[in-house]
């Protein structure tokens, strides 16, 4: 069949964005561009981080970080990201949340600078530290969280950086602010804080504001800001944060909440389906492969669904399409990992994990004791045919990811460890309350 020019261009065009979807899909493969990973399921096929450390090994370096985050880093390249909150100031009265309920929580005393940093890769050198935002915060969060919870995500070309009430940053790699919004001050339940991080997809960046007032998910145009849309949600404070999910070709913004699931179309914030299920308080951020998506919570009541995107339309609570579910040993803080073909998850945040097949549900082993770990607030991550988790003490144990895990290591370092680990290649990257690590078997090369 002979073709016209336009056939030729429109060919053309779709040649060149098939072909930029892939070189973006391997990028983000080699890199670890939002807090849980290339895939957003926690995992990292190509990497093989250490087995073993210590503060005597593997560590190629560790960097002291300013003021007190719990988000991610996330890696591009050569530099790493992550943000914090640095107190400064004369010492103010104790400033409580006044949230119906709260308990647990900590007063702010001083002024904060929100900050965005970039460090090197190779050695830890902090390459530029840009403040955001100068404020005193309207309240400070439960004692186990922070102020700079929410972890940024990147596409290599510009750093987005969300600090809810303290504003959404676009920043480029060398710490220029291109653009900023501002929502106003996030009401949480019980005064617990912040932390659902935002999304990237194409030319869209999305964030969802559950809290105990109006609520909303909202996509901006990740080069100017510009709102493409809002949609308003019925819903309570959460802190999961939206994923983007492609199945049969159709993406997908899924937000977890206490009333529903949500997929929204990402191009128009149109609906796709939902179904309820879950408790209120949702923490744990939803992870999706292969057609399946898996969402839990443990607030009031444990709830795990396993849901079928393929033909999922309108309400599918109850149906079909619903694959199977449990209701005990589900997610609460820590999010579930999706690795290989299993899920896992933690019971609530003690150091109970659960494998399982995620196709089916059925235990592989199903639930185990991880030994004698603290509160774990970190999600467990998988890479190199091991599992890792982290506790608060300065501990993270590693298992193998087969049908029966087997204990490898417990390794131990001299922090406390609420965010989430990163890894790529043969590193594996842990931002405690003082430092950031860099672990690596050639450190010592």
């Amino acid at each position: 069949m002979k073709r016209t020019p336009l056939d030729r261009r429109v060919l053309g065009v779709l040649s060149c964005g098939l072909l930029l979807g892939i070189v973006e899909a391997r990028a983000a493969e080699e890199n670890w561009p939002q807090w849980r990973g290339p895939y957003g399921t926690g995992a990292a096929s190509n990497a093989d981080p250490p087995v073993e450390w210590s503060e005597a090994k593997n560590v190629r370096w560790k960097v002291a970080v300013p003021g007190k985050g719990h988000s991610t880093p996330i890696v591009w390249g050569d530099r790493i990201f992550l943000t914090t909150a640095v107190p400064f100031g004369e010492s103010l009265p104790p400033k409580y949340s006044t949230a119906p309920g709260t308990h647990d929580g900590v007063p702010v005393t001083q002024r904060h600078e929100f900050v965005v940093l970039a460090v090197n890769r190779r050695d830890g050198k902090v390459l530029w530290q840009k403040t955001v935002n100068k404020k005193l915060p309207h309240e400070g969060g439960h004692y186990t969280g922070s102020l700079a919870s929410n972890s940024a995500v990147t596409d290599g070309e510009h750093v987005f950086a969300f600090f809810g009430s303290h504003g959404l940053y676009c920043l480029g790699m060398n710490g220029e602010v291109k653009w900023e919004k501002q929502f106003g001050a996030m009401q949480t339940k019980h005064g617990h804080g912040e932390s659902a991080s935002p999304a990237l997809h194409g030319e869209l960046l999305f964030i969802n504001w559950d809290q105990d007032g109006p609520c909303f998910v909202a996509a901006f145009d990740k080069r100017t800001g510009k709102q493409r849309w809002k949609v308003d949600r019925t819903e309570e404070t959460s802190w999961s944060s939206p994923i983007i999910v492609e199945n049969d070709g159709q993406p997908m913004l899924i937000v977890a909440g206490t009333n529903r699931i949500r997929a929204y179309e990402p191009a128009t914030g149109r609906v796709i389906w939902e179904c309820g299920g879950l408790s209120s308080n949702i923490v744990a951020t939803p992870v999706a492969a292969e057609g399946m998506l898996y969402a839990g919570s443990s607030y009031e009541k444990q709830a795990l669904l396993a849901i079928r995107l393929d033909r999922a339309k309108g309400d599918i609570t109850g149906t079909d399409r619903i694959a199977w579910s449990r209701s005990r040993g589900t997610p609460y803080v820590p999010s579930p990992l999706l690795y290989g073909d299993s899920l896992y998850f933690l019971s609530n945040f003690q150091g109970i994990l659960t494998r399982v097949e995620a196709a089916t549900g059925v235990d592989k082993p199903g639930a185990f004791r991880l030994g004698r770990m603290g509160n774990i607030y970190a999600s467990p991550v998988g890479g190199g045919g091991r599992v890792y988790v982290t506790d608060l003490e300065g501990k993270t144990v590693v298992v193998s990811s087969s049908d029966q895990p087997k204990f490898l290591a417990l390794n131990r370092l001299d922090d406390e460890f609420a965010a989430s680990a990163a890894i790529v290649g043969r590193e594996l990257f842990l931002r405690g309350q003082r430092h950031l690590y860099c672990l690596a078997e050639d450190a010592g090369l």
